[in-house]
């Protein structure tokens, strides 16, 4: 039987004559910070003061001894990064230009020094540079000249940290006779029935070549085996009455262990084992009156994708661990999202990522590792994309979650009307990759699932590549020169980004700017501001709305934050309106890497921001909003869950002292995953002219499982011009029986109290809340849990309560 042996402990950095420490799988910024040779890099402006880590060779050894009655000794990289040289004895086993790979050495019999030497991936890219020539890039650093994380080299929300290091396991699997190279698991449902077609790759040593093995497949209970004199086979399980996997939302998730055994007379020579489960997937790009689709349907099931857009959660990816993976995507899934796309600009997750996914019910889109540049198609890079590829392709395709392959990120796009076209002048730039290699590579090895060819992609160069009317659409042009507003201005197929950025939480501002006085200008909130002109587009999005604060920063900040929630919110409620004709919105963007101000649901250091919330209550499965169109005001109860929604919606035209001016109840009913559209009475309709009436629906989500009252609101000039009365509310304190660390702030508003929101993290820097933003008409109360905060008195909860000031 195959034996493995981890290889995690006794590494040595080298650095000038010292050996230091090293952790593996670690890089060389996390054992450099270990050894206090550099600070920390996520720290006021230490990022700066970094930057030659990643311009220099790094090497990392230890000694390597093995004793073994097998006949092959392997040593095993599950990720190198990036260009490298590996050596034993002073020998050289092989080199490495791929992060994204596996690689494998031969080292039976093999022992002494093990040396790793990395060359800098700013060299290794110019040597590239040198053999392809130029290409344009939307950043000014090499990324696309290795297979590398791209944001390694900085993005608009990320630092330029340029590592190096063993950054995956590394182990030596001693094995005889024959081991199992690679399996590919074919998983359909037909009926009620499950089929798993195991295909299998066998090496073999030389005393195996040509001996018969046994392979054997079991789950569920259902087995199959066959005999193998080659090095290849094929094992058909067919398992009656499967239980379906499901998108959260939709039904439960079950998991099926699928074994696989290889063995001789002796015994087994080798296991693999993964968890599946039974589920069809499609993409329906069907044309219509509209122009092209791009709806995901699961089992049958058209689904309206509840998304968020997945970047590496820490700029030092080997940091990340399981419980972390699990931690932000219970996050996700806590929020209502259905999906998660993996971005092309960062990894290929760990298997702990997909492992969560598959559990907790939440689709994932795969991004190829290609982002928002020209890629040559020339040698070294083909090969060692197709390589990726194929490795890739493999190890994620067990996983149900995995419901798309996407070629690339922004590339045909940038092509088109970034003026690549020109300075390419008839070179390669990539898409050979996303329209030839990548697709070939999915229909022969994971035929299960649909491959599309970027994002935003409209399908073929007969539409523009960005055409919101033909598949996916990426919408920034709001974020960079409009008010949220405009996103009402069109209905795009599907909304595979947009977004809105906001600054992280106070507490985590503090921290990685200790003693820094804030500002929005101060210097370490300019250095962890990496958008281009990302403060001028905040402060623009805020005036838009209010006064910009002068000298005020918590103010500008609860704003900034605040401007953020409502543009999210305005754009889901939207397109989720015109489901069917819009089938998925997809946030940008769930995570950080590191503390910034960025478009993240969530900060860098854990925290979320009030967007969190508001994607809780836009995500819902049941979703009352008030949509302006052009006669007026329509009113839309979304309704994505599996049963009928019938409510009585109150509609109260409403003065901004609180007095109504009119009132109706109408009757609303959306079947299943639909959407009901009925238009507002005129007569309820705000007069836009006085600036001193608004309109609010209230209704019962119906026990779908969401918060029981939903309330839709309109306001219809923007709140600089509303008569808003200076906001009077009271505030008290309840501790919660039996629950120490838990206390509910109830606030009991006197006025109307618009957009309501406490900041947890002003009373501790652990404290959270069960919600966000809220809008209180007079007379109403609500209650807000806090958690894990200690103590707390009146004073210091009125000094972290926010809202609309009427002055």
């Amino acid at each position: 039987m195959k034996d493995v042996t981890q290889l995690t402990e006794g590494w040595s950095l080298r650095h000038g004559e010292e050996l230091l420490k090293a952790r593996v799988p670690g890089c060389v910024h996390t054992d450099l910070m270990a050894a206090g040779v550099i600070p920390d890099p996520f720290l006021g402006r230490n990022e700066t003061d970094v930057a030659w880590v990643g311009r220099r060779a790094w090497t990392y050894l230890r000694h390597l001894d093995h004793r073994t009655a097998h006949e092959r000794t392997d040593l095993v990289f599950d990720g190198l990064d990036t260009a490298a040289r590996v050596l034993l004895a002073g020998r050289p086993l092989g080199a490495t230009r791929n992060m994204h790979r596996t690689y494998r050495f031969d080292v039976t019999g093999r022992t002494g020094e093990l040396e790793v030497r990395f060359a800098s991936a700013y060299d290794e890219a110019a040597a590239v540079r040198a053999v392809t020539g130029e290409r344009p890039n939307v950043y000014p650093e090499p990324s696309q000249y290795l297979r590398k994380m791209a944001c390694n080299f900085g993005w608009d929300w990320g630092p330029t940290l340029v590592t190096a290091g063993i950054w995956r396991p590394v182990r030596l699997e001693h094995w005889s006779t024959a081991r199992l190279a690679r399996v590919r698991p074919l998983v359909t449902v037909d009926g009620g029935t499950g089929r798993v077609e195991v295909r299998l790759e066998l090496e073999r040593t030389a005393r195996g070549r040509g001996r018969a093995l046994r392979a054997e497949a079991e789950v569920a209970g259902v087995r199959a085996g066959a005999v193998v004199t080659g090095d290849e086979a094929v094992l058909r399980l067919d398992v009656p009455d499967v239980r379906l996997w499901w998108p959260r939302g939709y039904g439960d998730q079950p998991l099926y262990d699928l074994r696989l055994t290889l063995g001789d007379d002796s015994g087994p020579l080798d296991t693999w084992r993964r968890r599946i489960g039974f589920r069809t997937v499609e993409l329906d790009r069907s044309a219509d009156e509209h122009g092209t689709g791009f709806t995901l349907v699961v089992n049958g099931v058209r689904v309206f994708a509840r998304g968020v857009n997945w970047i590496p959660d820490d700029a030092f990816p080997s940091r990340i661990t399981p419980e972390r993976y699990r931690t932000r995507l219970a996050q996700a899934a806590g929020a209502h999202v259905d999906l998660v796309r993996v971005w092309g600009g960062g990894i290929y997750e760990d298997e702990a990522f997909y492992d969560a996914c598959d559990e907790l019910g939440l689709m994932v889109w795969q991004d190829f590792l290609f982002a928002c540049s020209a890629y040559p198609e020339e040698q070294p890079l083909r090969g060692e994309v197709e390589a990726e590829a194929r490795d890739n392709v493999v190890r994620l395709m067990p996983h149900p979650s995995l419901v798309l392959w996407n070629g690339n990120n922004e590339n045909l796009w940038g092509f088109r009307d970034w003026d690549w076209e020109g300075p390419l002048a008839g070179d390669s730039w990539g898409e050979g990759y996303y329209l030839g290699l990548l697709p070939r590579i999915v229909a022969e090895l994971d035929p299960t699932r649909p491959y599309t060819a970027g994002s935003p992609w409209s399908g073929s160069w007969d539409h523009h590549p960005n055409d919101p009317a033909h598949g996916t659409h990426h919408s920034w042009e709001v974020w960079n020169r409009q008010d949220y507003a405009e996103y009402r201005a069109s209905v795009p197929r599907f909304v595979a980004e947009f977004g809105w950025q906001a600054p992280p939480a106070l507490a985590t501002l503090r921290r990685a700017l200790p003693g820094e006085d804030l500002a929005p200008d101060s210097p370490g909130m300019l250095h962890h501001q990496k958008a281009e002109d990302g403060n001028g587009k905040l402060n623009r999005g805020v005036a838009r709305h209010f006064t910009l604060p002068a000298d005020d920063f918590d103010r500008w900040h609860y704003l900034t934050q605040l401007v953020q929630a409502r543009a999210v919110a305005a754009g889901v409620e939207h397109w989720r309106a015109h489901w069917p004709v819009c089938a998925g919105t997809v946030v940008w963007q769930l995570n950080d890497c590191w503390p910034v101000t960025s478009w993240s649901a969530i900060d860098g250091d854990g925290r979320p921001k009030p967007l969190y919330h508001e994607l809780r209550r836009v995500y819902a499965d049941r979703l009352l909003t008030l949509q302006p169109d052009a006669d007026g005001l329509v009113l839309a109860a979304v309704n994505q869950s599996g049963t009928p929604w019938r409510t009585a919606v109150r509609l109260r035209l409403l003065r901004a002292d609180g007095t109504t001016a009119g009132e109706a109840v109408v009757e609303v009913t959306a079947p299943a995953r639909s959407v009901a559209r009925l238009p507002v009475p005129g007569r309820l309709v705000p007069d836009a002219r006085s600036g001193e009436e608004f309109l609010v629906a209230d209704a019962s989500a119906g026990g779908a499982g969401d918060e029981e009252a939903l309330r839709a609101l309109h306001f219809p000039v923007p709140d600089k011009a509303f008569a808003h009365p200076r906001p009077r509310y009271d505030v008290t304190l309840e501790p919660v029986p039996g629950q120490g660390d838990r206390v509910d702030v109830v606030v009991s508003a006197r006025t109307l109290v618009r957009d309501l929101l406490l900041q947890p993290d002003r009373l501790g820097p652990d404290a959270v809340c069960d919600s966000g933003r809220q809008t209180l008409l007079p007379g109403e109360r609500t209650r807000i849990r806090v958690r894990g905060c200690g103590p707390l008195t009146t004073d210091a909860v009125e000094a972290a309560l926010f809202c609309v000031d009427g002055v």
